[in-house]
């Protein structure tokens, strides 16, 4: 965990409130620029639904939310192929220097 003394304080507002928030200053940039995107988020629900903030928020959470757990799901569907490819790799690399190994004797 980092010391609290190499955090800084920022404001940033979505959906029209002010936030504060306590980050590290590498971190900025990038929450900055989500920030951004909930805000754009949703300005395209309240342009589409015309609900209350609060609606939009958590519309807008929940489609983050499936983004996230249909990006979880591809990553987990996808290691257990590159581990076997590199399982594979490793085993063409050993027989082939055993068969090299083979050759010179």
């Amino acid at each position: 965990m980092e010391v609290q003394e190499d955090m800084i304080r920022i404001t940033v507002v979505i959906a029209g409130r002010p936030y504060p928030l306590k980050i590290n200053p590498k971190d900025e940039p990038i929450v900055r620029k989500i920030v951004n995107q909930v805000n754009a988020r949703v300005q395209q629900f309240q342009q589409t639904y015309k609900k209350d903030k609060q609606d939009l928020l958590a519309m807008t959470l929940l489609t983050y939310a499936m983004d996230l757990h249909k990006a979880n799901i591809k990553t987990a569907s996808e290691l257990p192929t590159q581990s076997l490819s590199n399982d594979i790799q490793e085993l063409d690399t050993l027989v082939e220097a055993l068969l090299e190994k083979s050759v010179v004797e």
